[in-house]
């Protein structure tokens, strides 16, 4: 289903998924187009809103910036603000990334396992951007 918005289109249902890692560290990334910007969440089983990073490529420079909110006591600015950064200067459009991970008692090695498995997430989502099965 399609909802006009400001006379561009957008799509309501996800059109692609992409989940990474197994049991308590495992991330889901689900991208949609707002028009020509890309929009990505990046959750797990215990999803809430923990940072939005937005990034916006200038052409004229090459060079892609990104902006990042972190709500208070939350981490998850670490993998908002690369994902945002690499779509954005993949796409070379506007990106937002939404996320939200939490793992009880996390340990740096899960901390580092969940960081890995959100890029991989990402980089896949940017291969099948590339591939045209999105």
């Amino acid at each position: 289903m399609e909802l006009a918005i400001s006379g561009k289109m957008c799509n309501r249902e996800a059109f692609l998924h992409v989940d990474k890692g197994e049991g308590r560290l495992k991330v889901y990334v689900t991208a949609w187009y707002m028009g020509e910007s890309l929009l990505l969440c990046i959750y797990n089983e215990n999803a809430h809103l923990g940072a939005v990073s937005v990034s916006e490529f200038d052409h004229a420079s090459g060079r892609n910036s990104v902006s990042t909110i972190t709500l208070l006591g939350h981490k998850d600015d670490y993998l908002t603000r690369e994902a945002a950064y690499l779509l954005g200067k993949h796409t070379q459009k506007p990106v937002g990334v939404i996320c939200g991970v939490h793992v009880e008692n996390i340990t740096r090695e899960e901390i580092s396992q969940i960081m890995d498995n959100t890029k991989a997430a990402v980089e896949e989502i940017a291969a099948r951007l590339d591939s045209g099965s999105g």
